[in-house]
């Protein structure tokens, strides 16, 4: 040995096969004594001085252990640490009494030989120098014993999947000597086997006394793949149970399930749910009927072109048929040209596009009753599913079913609440013939009760009504139709909007205390009741619009010549919470053309306010037909994706033509009725109507003229308008209104009004500010239509 400081030579199998005289002086056993005995051997027997060695932990810094390669094999060169060599420096070589030399070949010998953690010391450049007896799991030992892999390269002579990655890692380390420590690793069964397993491996630097990397250390457990895939089972679940259930819809939720078991589970993730409960019924009970529909709720596997969703019964004699008839899950090793793949050609396709080589089929169920089935498919890039998987996919399945249950429940009440809305809207609006409209509703996947009307009211004027009540589900369709039949009855009153609003409110505020006095059990008895209205009155003759709103957004309008404006249109409280307040009306100027615009809460940022990004989309000309424009902000409502139920209103304004309108001022005296009769006769011919329609309406004119005279103000008016109904109307400025009175046989008075309830079809009173007036309708009775 050229260099003094060396002690002695150690071969892999722990023989001494080189002692030199410095290892006699410190050791205490001569060459012939030592060489080809066991390190293990002589540490167990007392030096020729007669000294028992005893048992404490030595101190590693007197020697030095190096492999180094000698032809094939590896001998272990034990050094003494500079400044401890015999007759060097001093002499001690002993730390209280334990043999450092020996003490630590020992304790590398023990490692080596027994350490259940499997250990490769490599060299400076990644060449095997000695393995531990368990290296078997991770390293190629099928030439034979794994002595022989000394001088190997250890991507070689270990069985990684990615063994280039595994080099970069070592060579970082050697270099850095940062330690890389429980690194998950694929490594193969048997090289080129079909089945790869997970171990733990970690790469430590060694390092000489002068801190030079002079090779690697790589230790690591055999295989942790049970403890991988038990990680990887909790964190699928965990997934599923974080990710699926969020929205409540049946066909959202399986798609939620195949996106959380895909790829971490299968390749190929199939879910069917049975048809009834897609519609939202009840799931039948186990066993179900063999020719019961399945719908594809959803797929997900990259196998080109997906299956179609379609609904159909399993086919019989397939493992889906067996599952969904015992409710027991199935792992099933796929096998081509098996007999119930013949009898399911398209489950024998996605078999086949996507390699798989296992499946496993669960079924979807709650409680004895069946909602559907899960495949799940594993290919070439996983291995085949396990007995251990079954739970998982068993687990996995019972959390989708109770999401798909409540989602079920979900769907079954918003389609009952959604057929009891679309039922209480107005399905086919009445056209008027002086106002146009084209309501834009955008219907909530969670549910809402809003509703729009149109209607006609006497003298032709219209109604336009939007109304929200907050809220989702049966309770807030059935408070819309109350709120709206309500609005209804008001409305034949033909009061003005401010008063129908107060109406309005007192009944909401009726409904809250019925709600109130429900037994506190009763989940309607905790859910509040809010609702707003907004009510425009349009006048074609003055071509005026009269407005008042209670908890919805200020309406818009659009100009005639295209241009958006506000309204100046107070806000009122929202329904039952007026406390008697008012709800404040405003009379505005309607030119003919006019688009106006009212709609819920929803739209109150986004397009009716002056900076709502949707606003732009009002600025067009007076030629852009209205469904042009409701369609416009249709698709930019879609793709602005707004919370809420969204419903618009927009109506655009005609004025009544002036040679279908008789307007008469009339004097305050006994006069006043032939006057009244005369114009009306007049204008009767020229109208072209019927002699009993024309004698009629002259009977109903002088009568109400007569109530005027005698018992109104002046000044006193006539108006007779020939539209949809022929209308007679008569103003005066009295507060008082004319009452039905039922004459006795001697009463000479009394019988006017009565006569008009018998001829007309309907009349009434209608105040206005300053004054009121009294009106009757009747059919046109025209021989051709008016001029």
């Amino acid at each position: 040995m050229p260099n003094d400081d060396v002690l002695a030579l150690v071969d892999e199998g722990g023989r001494v096969v080189e002692w030199t005289r410095p290892a006699e002086e410190l050791f205490g056993w001569s060459a012939e004594q030592a060489v080809g005995r066991s390190v293990t051997a002589l540490l167990r027997e007392p030096a020729t001085d007669g000294e028992q060695r005893r048992e404490r932990l030595p101190d590693t810094s007197a020697i030095q252990v190096k492999p180094m390669l000698h032809g094939t094999s590896v001998l272990w060169q034990v050094r003494a640490a500079e400044g401890t060599a015999p007759g060097r420096n001093t002499p001690e070589h002993k730390v209280s009494g334990w043999d450092v030399p020996g003490q630590v070949l020992s304790i590398l010998e023990a490692v080596f030989a027994h350490s259940p953690v499997g250990l490769l010391v490599l060299d400076d450049r990644l060449r095997v120098v000695r393995t531990s007896s368990a290296a078997g799991g991770l390293c190629d030992t099928s030439a034979g014993q794994a002595g022989h892999l000394a001088g190997r390269h250890f991507t070689e002579a270990c069985a990684f999947e990615d063994a280039q990655e595994e080099a970069v890692v070592a060579r970082r380390v050697l270099g850095s000597g940062k330690p890389e420590v429980n690194r998950t690793v694929r490594v193969l069964r048997a090289p080129g086997g079909p089945r790869s397993r997970t171990a733990s491996v970690s790469y430590f630097r060694l390092a000489d006394s002068h801190g030079d990397a002079i090779g690697v250390v790589v230790a690591y457990m055999v295989d942790v793949s049970e403890r991988e895939n038990a990680q990887h089972r909790l964190a699928l679940l965990e997934a599923v149970r974080t990710r699926v259930g969020h929205r409540l819809n049946v066909m959202h939720v399986c798609q939620e399930l195949v996106e959380a078991v895909m790829p971490a589970f299968a390749d190929v993730a199939d879910v069917e749910v049975i048809e009834d409960v897609v519609r939202g019924e009840d799931p039948p009970p186990s066993p179900v009927q063999p020719d019961l529909p399945l719908r594809r709720a959803a797929f997900r596997g990259d196998i080109g072109s997906h299956p179609a969703a379609v609904v159909r019964p399993l086919p019989a004699g397939t493992p889906f048929s067996h599952v969904l008839s015992d409710l027991r899950p199935r792992l099933i090793p796929l096998e081509k040209n098996s007999s119930w793949q013949a009898a399911d050609p398209e489950r024998a396709d996605i078999i086949e596009r996507s390699g798989a080589h296992s499946l496993i089929v669960a079924p979807l169920a709650m409680h004895g009753q069946t909602l559907g089935v899960v495949s799940f498919y594993r290919g070439r890039q996983q291995d085949p599913f396990e007995q251990d998987d079954i739970t998982v996919a068993c687990a996995v399945c019972a959390h989708a079913a109770l999401c798909i249950n409540n989602a079920r429940l979900f769907m079954r009440e918003w389609m009952i609440a959604s057929t009891v809305q679309r039922r209480l809207l107005p399905q086919h609006p009445a056209a008027q013939a002086t106002v146009e409209i084209a309501p834009l509703h955008h219907a909530d996947p969670q549910g809402g009760s809003a509703w729009f009307d149109t209607i006609a009211l006497p003298g032709a004027r219209t109604a336009l009504i939007v109304g929200n009540v907050a809220g989702q589900g049966i309770a807030a369709a059935v408070t819309m139709g109350l709120l709206r039949t309500a609005l209804h009855t008001l409305a034949a009153l033909d009061l003005e909007p401010d008063e129908l609003l107060a109406r309005l409110s007192d009944t909401a505020a009726r409904l809250v205390a019925a709600r109130a006095s429900l037994p506190p059990t009763d989940p309607l008895n905790r859910e509040p009741l809010t609702a707003g209205c907004i009510i425009a009155i349009y006048d074609p003759v003055d071509l005026t619009c009269t407005i008042a709103r209670s908890g919805l957004p200020e309406p818009i309008v659009i100009l005639p010549d295209g241009t958006p404006a506000d309204l100046s249109v107070p806000p009122g409280p929202p329904l039952a919470e007026a406390d008697n307040a008012p709800f404040p009306a405003t009379t505005v100027s309607i030119s003919e053309g006019t688009t106006l615009a009212m709609g819920t809460a929803t739209l109150a940022d986004q397009l009716l306010a002056p900076s709502g990004p949707l606003r732009p989309l009002l600025h067009r000309t007076p030629a852009t037909p209205l469904p042009h424009i409701r369609d416009t902000l249709a698709d930019a409502l879609t793709h602005n994706h707004p919370t809420g139920e969204t419903l618009l209103l927009l109506a655009r304004t005609k004025a009544l033509p002036a040679d279908q309108v008789l307007t008469c001022d009339l004097p305050a005296d006994p006069e006043a009725a032939p006057i009244a009769r005369a114009a009306t006769r007049r204008q009767l011919d020229a109208w072209k109507v019927d002699g009993e329609t024309a004698f009629t309406t002259e009977l109903i004119v002088s009568e109400f003229v007569g109530n005027a005279v005698r018992y109104g103000t002046p000044p006193l008016r006539l108006r007779l308008l020939h539209h949809q109904k022929l209308t007679c109307e008569v103003t005066d400025t009295a507060a008082s209104a004319p009452q039905v009175k039922h004459a006795r046989t001697i009463d000479e008075t009394g019988r006017g009004l009565h006569i008009v309830a018998t001829l007309a079809d309907q009349w009434g009173t209608r105040y206005q500010p300053q004054r009121k007036t009294v009106w009757a309708e009747q059919p046109t009775g025209a021989s051709a239509a008016p001029p």
